[in-house]
């Protein structure tokens, strides 16, 4: 009987590394392997070191193929998503000059007002790459690094993304694609490709960066004799170019130009995203208009603190994450890392609405509550991005699709039901990140469409609970303390 044909997905995050085993025709998940990275820094730094997410990729492989009692000789192809916007700086040898200073790094928050003032402000910025330069942002990472370590971009060879870094270890070639590349601040969705006014205004030379593929699925090149002794797999399987992991979540859900589109997401992790597939263009200054790993966009609403932070204050609390009940009066905005959306990159974690007969579950309620409500609040400007009326019925019924680490989760369901009022899709499958590169390994190996594939495999299908009544009160208890903030938080 002939034996089916293998993927292997890899979710390179800030956390760690998951690889998925996957069967290619069938999208049956296998096995999942993982490995830990580290994440140091102090007042805003967040850094790692690149070379650990390759040590880490080789064991998460070699754990998932040991579970799944896979012949490696089967796997055909193997593509990686990884966490957007970290900054890797190689040598000439391909080696990190310095630990890559990751997406919720903040010390570049002054280098992001600079730049947005530098181009004519945030409009002008959307117009050309599609997002306002946050502290996220590579773009910030880069200048703030010529600002304060000059050494180190005049001896850059070569500036990468997480997944390109990765992506070229396996194959030899320096490839990215269009989606995790519109989160750089130097890639222009207006155009498809690098923009050189950008590239002029941050001293950045088009040579140090990695060719854009046409799609996250096509093939970036083959997996080469030294990668292939690393990981245990056959050398010359096709090898994707890959993407982020936000975008490739949308693979995984069968969102693009070949499946869904305009439906929103949630995705509830370290940060917290809401985000919808659409073929307009988004043009927002509110929102992140990224493109899409197939060829369409996917406007973004991007929280720092999620499920983390929520999990701090339970801990400072003594509490079990799942004892959480409705805040009450308690308000708290548990921004411990600064923010991204809204842009607070150096806020604080407040709180406020403390009596008496406030208890320890309540103060974790109302975390739940700031998180879920901060990234919530963007979901309208996302249908928008999407030219839809987030007021009219029929948008305002299309259900809510809850994924991440965070879905699992009694607490995180409820909060996010109470807050939005909306019907919720929690998809079975909880590797979407995993599973979407998965979709773009099958699609490099076949030219099939990784969007189409993954709706074939049903990875995004579950059940959906229905909308319970929207708790309108919490949602303007924590808009009102936001809003009267603001401008505390903002200095």
């Amino acid at each position: 009987m002939p034996r089916s044909p293998l993927v292997i997905g890899v979710d390179s995050s800030t956390q760690s590394t998951k690889a998925a085993v996957t069967d290619a025709a069938t999208g049956e998940l296998l096995a999942v392997g993982r490995a830990p990275h580290r994440v140091t820094g102090d007042g805003g730094a967040r850094e790692s070191d690149p070379e650990e997410w390759w040590t880490a990729l080789g064991e998460a492989v070699g754990a998932a193929l040991a579970e799944a009692g896979a012949d490696p000789s089967a796997v055909t192809g193997i593509a990686v998503a990884g966490q957007q916007h970290g900054l890797v700086v190689l040598d000439g040898a391909g080696r990190p000059l310095r630990p890559a200073m990751l997406w919720n790094d903040t010390r570049s928050a002054p280098q992001a007002t600079a730049l947005t003032d530098a181009l004519g402000g945030p409009a002008s910025w959307t117009a050309r790459a599609g997002s306002v330069p946050v502290a996220s942002i590579t773009a910030t990472k880069w200048q703030w690094l010529r600002e304060n370590e000059p050494a180190v971009t005049k001896a850059a060879a070569a500036v990468r993304l997480p997944h390109d870094f990765l992506t070229e270890r396996l194959c030899g070639e320096a490839v990215t694609d269009p989606g995790d590349a519109s989160g750089t601040g130097w890639y222009a969705t207006a155009t498809g490709g690098y923009d050189p006014v950008l590239l002029d205004l941050l001293h950045l030379d088009e040579p140090l960066l990695p060719a854009v593929a046409a799609t996250g699925g096509a093939r970036a090149g083959s997996l080469t004799a030294a990668a292939a002794d690393a990981l245990g797999l056959p050398s010359g399987i096709a090898v994707a170019a890959g993407t982020g992991d936000n975008m490739s979540a949308a693979v995984g859900l069968g969102l693009g130009g070949q499946g869904l589109l305009d439906h929103p997401v949630l995705s509830l992790g370290t940060s917290g995203t809401v985000f919808a597939a659409t073929t307009t263009r988004p043009d927002s200054v509110a929102l992140n208009g990224f493109a899409a790993a197939d060829g369409s966009y996917l406007p973004l609403g991007c929280t720092l603190n999620c499920t983390l932070a929520v999990d701090k204050v339970a801990q400072l609390l003594g509490l079990d994450r799942e004892e959480a009940v409705p805040g009450g009066e308690a308000v708290v905005l548990p921004y411990l890392d600064g923010e991204r959306t809204p842009d607070l990159p150096t806020a604080a974690g407040l709180l406020t609405g403390i009596r008496h007969d406030t208890t320890p579950q309540q103060l974790l309620g109302a975390a739940y509550e700031g998180a879920a409500f901060t990234v919530l609040r963007a979901l309208d400007e996302v249908l928008r991005a999407c030219g839809l009326d987030p007021a009219a019925p029929e948008v305002a019924a299309r259900p809510l699709r809850l994924i991440g680490g965070g879905a699992q989760g009694r607490a995180w369901t409820s909060t996010v039901r109470r807050l939005s009022g909306r019907a919720v899709i929690v998809p079975r499958s909880g590797e979407l990140v995993a599973l979407g590169a998965a979709a773009l390994a099958a699609s490099a190996a076949t030219g099939e469409d990784p969007v189409g594939l993954a709706t074939a495999w049903g990875t995004g299908a579950g059940p959906e609970l229905e909308p319970v009544e929207r708790d309108g009160e919490a949602w303007e208890r924590v808009a009102s303390v936001l809003d009267r903030a603001t401008p505390a938080l903002l200095t």
